[in-house]
């Protein structure tokens, strides 16, 4: 999801780091850097390849831009070296909101993303059988939260406020969504889909923002690695017209006729 996006972009060399399991990298990830495009691979991960990447080793050259989203360690490095390197999304952990209305399946709103509206009353039975029952119960009672709205107008201005990473829409009109909210990382429509296979299926890409940084940015794109640097030509014809106003503005003596240099203003 990143290498992809900057191989798009035409960047020259992209480097991945991924942590080793017992000193190896398993195949299928050597296997998807290669097809995605990547130049090399290193072992480091966590903060240690971010610090490694953003300033340079022996072995790891300095780069210019890392993008990749992960926990909040990741983020606080990426935060500390800003200014430094290039940084596509300060990303944190994963966030998922569902709107639910009473069309939705207690069951389908808990194994598409998380715990939400009545499916409350059967998760605890659900919790015996998942072999992460630990993990899993102890996100929810740390992290999750479920909200109780008049209707649906006030659920879709909460979310909007909230501004998550996610949002699972299970209603009885899903796309409405589409008109009543401006402000998240991706949005998941009905309960035919859901948040992983948008994130590993379709291919749109999941480094979202998170945080509420919903409000002000999208996830990465291709003009995060593509920078728009403007030329600007000397052009004469009919644009001298516009030479005393250019003048005025750049605090100078525009020629009328652009047949003398101005001299500066004072």
């Amino acid at each position: 999801m990143t290498i992809t996006t900057a191989k798009v972009t035409a960047v020259k060399q992209a480097i991945a780091c991924t942590p080793s399991i017992q000193g190896k990298l398993l195949n299928a990830t050597i296997a998807a850097a290669h097809f995605a495009g990547v130049d090399e691979i290193f072992v480091p991960g966590g903060t240690q390849a971010i610090a490694a990447m953003a300033i340079g080793t022996e072995t790891i050259k300095k780069v210019e831009f890392i993008a990749r989203p992960r926990n909040a360690f990741m983020a606080e490095a990426k935060i500390f070296l800003f200014g430094e390197i290039g940084i596509g999304l300060f990303a944190g952990l994963t966030e998922v909101l569902i709107v639910a209305d009473e069309a939705a399946d207690p069951f389908t709103v808990i194994i598409t993303s998380e715990v939400g509206h009545e499916a409350i009353n059967i998760f605890d039975k659900l919790l015996e059988s998942l072999p992460t029952a630990e993990l899993a119960e102890t996100g929810w009672r740390d992290y999750g939260e479920v909200i109780l709205v008049d209707n649906i107008n006030e659920a879709y201005k909460l979310a909007d406020k909230f501004s998550s990473e996610q949002v699972q829409i299970l209603t009885q009109n899903p796309r409405e969504a589409l008109e009543k909210m401006s402000n998240y990382g991706a949005l998941v429509l009905g309960e035919k889909t859901c948040v992983s296979y948008g994130d590993k299926c379709i291919g749109t890409n999941h480094v979202l923002p998170t945080r509420k940084a919903g409000n002000y940015t999208g996830g990465l794109w291709l003009g995060k690695l593509f920078p728009q640097d403007p030329d600007v030509p000397r052009d004469c014809g009919r644009k001298r017209r516009a030479a005393r106003w250019v003048g005025s503005v750049g605090g100078v003596r525009g020629s009328r006729n652009l047949r003398h240099t101005p001299g500066l203003a004072t």
